[in-house]
Order: C-alpha cells, then structure tokens, then sequence
C-alpha cells in the first residue's frame, strides 16, 4: 500500500469565493492532477460555503487545501475541517489566521526583534499629512488581508498615498502602510523543517504586483538567487524563523527585500502559495530535486488532524 492509502480519500480543496478564485482554481487543478497521478483516491471540491459543502466533506478522509485568499488561508477552513475531524494540510487555524494578516505578523515579528519594514495602520485616507516623511518618502499600501498583492500600490507623493489607501480600503478597513524598501526582492520556500533554495524575482513594473506574478512575460526567477552562499543561508535561516515564529507548519513561502546594504527585511508569510507547475514553491522545490507529483505528495503526508 502507498503512503498515500493510508490518508483515504483526499480531497482537494480550491476554488473559494475570494478574490484570488481564479489563482486557487488553477493550483487546485494541479494538485488533483499530480494526485490523480500517483493513484491517489482523490476528488476535487471547488468550496463555497452552504450546505453542499458540509456533503462533500463528509465523504472524504483528508484535505489538500489549494485555497487562495479569505476563506481558505485565514483559519476559516482549517476551522471547519477541525470541527469535523478532518486532516488537513498546512498551518493550523491560528497561524492561518495571522499569516493572511500582514499587520497582526509584522506585528509578532517586530515584537521578537525580527527584521521587518516600520509599519504603521490608518482606517482613513483622511489625516496623512506627513506620514510620507516621516516613513522616508515612499510607502507601500498593503489591503493587510489580500495576497496577490490585490489592492498594494507604492505612493511617493501624498495625492499617490490618498488614492492608494482609498484604493486598498476597497478590500479592507484597517489599511497597512510600509516603508519602501529599494533593493532585490527574495522569497524562500519551506517544505517541512526544511527551507528551499531562494528564489529572486526581478520585474521591470514598481514592484512584484499582479501583473508580474500572473500575466507579464517580462518577470524574471532566478535560482540560484545570485546570492553568496552566506547570505542565501542567512535568509534561509531568517525565514525558518519568521515561518516559526507566527506558528506555521507543514509548507508555505517568507518573501522578503534586501536592502541596497545588505539587510534582509521581512515583507509576509504565504500559508498556502500557488500550486501551478509555474508558481514559486514547486519551482524552489525542483531546484532542490523534487519533481511536482513528489512536492504534492510530501504536503500531502503532512496532513494533520
């Protein structure tokens, strides 16, 4: 019998309601894929949240969950899936919950002295006289609950900074402003204990946005990262730590910046990246010797109750 029998029927779990529906449909299509591969006993499950749902999870006795967004990487599902007893894959409810809030992490990791961009939160686009200055003259604009950096635009001026936080109020009330950091952007995946080879991405756009992630030709993925051997185990290490330290398990992704200096700061934790043969994780993951059927597999027999 295979290590995959011994999980029953997996179900994967993609599609949501969110604002990244169309991402998660995609790596949900993949997982199956590489599941149906392996001869596992799978059936995939596009989730909304009504009374079918409570139907099909009843039916299957594991979970790969390939949800993007609100529902699927902040507690919700890992919430509903513990209340029936179901493994499932990934950080449990309260990593979950923090990871997908970018203030409430930066928070934690500034409280433990990890390395992280000064921050600060406004409800309003109301009363932004001198924030710009006082942050070093470009913000970030985070939505703290999207990914796909859904809502984030960069602002230098303070008509730039209205418009950006009245853009991310849009998807969120409690709106992150970040000081930008000019350099390379890295992100290192984590399989288990272990952190994967990082990746750098370069994009002629501001920054790595939607566009870049999903749509543009034009973004580059180095690995190797162009790092030294020092400073790729340094970011490595950093991002054991601040995968840790929000309480995250299983598998999942610490993007970070390196300033023009040399210092790493910490920008987010994925709970649940993209699962597409194109997308991060799976590509540090082949750079390291896995093929995408052994990445699906080695997340699936980290399936927790």
């Amino acid at each position: 019998m295979s290590a995959l029998a011994a999980l029953g029927k997996i179900g994967v779990l993609y599609g949501g309601e969110s604002a990244e529906r169309a991402i998660s449909l995609r790596s949900g299509h993949a997982v199956l894929a590489a599941l149906q591969s392996l001869r596992a006993d799978v059936v995939g499950i596009d989730v909304r949240f009504n009374e079918e749902l409570f139907k099909q999870l009843s039916k299957i006795d594991a979970a790969f969950i390939a949800l993007h967004g609100r529902g699927g990487e902040d507690g919700v599902i890992q919430g509903l899936l513990e209340v029936l007893n179901i493994p499932y894959t990934g950080s449990g409810v309260s990593a979950s919950a923090i990871g997908m809030d970018k203030l409430r992490t930066k928070l934690i990791w500034s409280g433990l002295g990890l390395p992280t961009p000064d921050f600060k939160s406004v409800t309003s686009s109301e009363g932004l006289d001198g924030v710009l200055e006082s942050m070093g003259g470009a913000v970030m604009v985070k939505p703290p609950h999207e990914g796909s950096s859904i809502g984030m635009s960069r602002a230098t001026t303070e008509a730039e900074l209205v418009a950006a936080v009245d853009k991310a109020l849009d998807h969120d009330d409690v709106i992150l402003l970040e000081r930008w950091v000019q350099g390379a952007e890295y992100t290192c995946a984590i399989l288990g204990e272990e952190a994967l080879p990082v990746i750098r991405l370069k994009t002629p756009n501001q920054f790595y946005d939607f566009d870049a992630k999903y749509q543009s030709s034009t973004t580059e993925y180095l690995i190797p990262s162009g790092l030294g051997d020092a400073q790729e185990e340094r970011l490595q290490q950093l991002s054991l730590q601040a995968f840790s330290a929000v309480g995250c398990k299983g598998w999942g992704r610490v993007d970070a910046m390196m300033d023009e200096a040399g210092h790493f700061w910490l920008l987010e934790v994925n709970t649940v990246p993209g699962m597409t043969d194109h997308s991060l994780v799976p590509m540090a993951a082949k750079a390291k010797g896995y093929s995408f059927e052994q990445l699906v597999e080695a997340i699936a027999l980290g399936a927790k109750g």
